[in-house]
């Protein structure tokens, strides 16, 4: 381990895990149909969003690209409405939009394994497949982390996304930090593993439910080490000289 000196993490299913909340869920989708002006109920109107969601996400994920907000919404979500309005109010409506999956929370012992990490002598940074522009560095600001991560790789500012290297690039060169002294920890093995690889880094980590303890695929296609929750962090990565 003695040659990692970068070490960036996934948000979603790693830093952050989202719960089901079903009042939490429908304030949401109340939300978006006020702001949207629809006529349909704020749950025929979810499901219709869902819909299209699937529709772009498939499109997203063979062009490894993410769209900006207001395209996505004037574009995919909802193109029946006039762009002129709904563009200004992208930002919100993707907020309330994931706020409609349910309600994210920091995964366990998540702040202390950043802070510890931090103080160990470690460059922090984040990759991550995201729709919202906003929402990540706002929860980072929020929580008190934001000082803790010299790198914030987003899919949805850099418009590109996982798997491709060039996000990874992008993290490694915003640390400062060559890709080959660069671990990434992620959950997902299929996208996380292969984008990490191609990227050079020099570890990948993969976060998986204590259930899942064997992964298929060849050398290439399988992380260096499995972790079961996120503190197993500290057992791997001493501190710096």
């Amino acid at each position: 381990m003695d040659q990692i000196e970068a070490i960036f993490l996934d948000v979603g299913n790693t830093l952050r895990i989202l719960l089901p909340d079903e009042i939490h869920q429908l304030a949401a989708r109340k939300k978006i149909a006020e702001m949207v002006g629809t006529q349909e109920t704020p749950e025929v109107f979810s499901q219709e969003l869902d819909k299209r969601y699937k529709v772009y996400r498939k499109w997203a994920f063979q062009n490894m690209v993410e769209a900006p907000e207001a395209e996505l919404w004037t574009r995919w979500l909802t193109p029946e409405f006039p762009p002129e309005k709904i563009a200004p109010m992208a930002l919100e409506l993707t907020y309330q939009f994931r706020q409609s999956m349910g309600r994210r929370v920091m995964a366990e012992d998540g702040k202390q394994v950043i802070v510890e990490l931090f103080k160990r002598g470690y460059v922090l940074g984040i990759i991550s497949n995201v729709i919202t522009s906003q929402e990540i560095p706002d929860w980072l600001e929020d929580d008190g982390l934001a000082g803790y991560f010299k790198s914030v790789a987003l899919s949805s500012v850099l418009g590109i996304r996982k798997p491709d290297p060039a996000i990874y690039h992008t993290a490694a060169s915003q640390a400062g930090v060559e890709p080959a002294r660069c671990v990434y920890v992620g959950d997902n093995v299929d996208r996380d593993v292969a984008g990490t690889r191609e990227a050079g880094f020099g570890m990948v980590i993969i976060l998986l439910d204590e259930n899942d303890t064997k992964v298929e695929g060849d050398d290439h296609s399988k992380p260096d080490l499995i972790i079961h929750k996120l503190s197993d962090l500290l057992d791997i990565f001493p501190p710096r000289e």
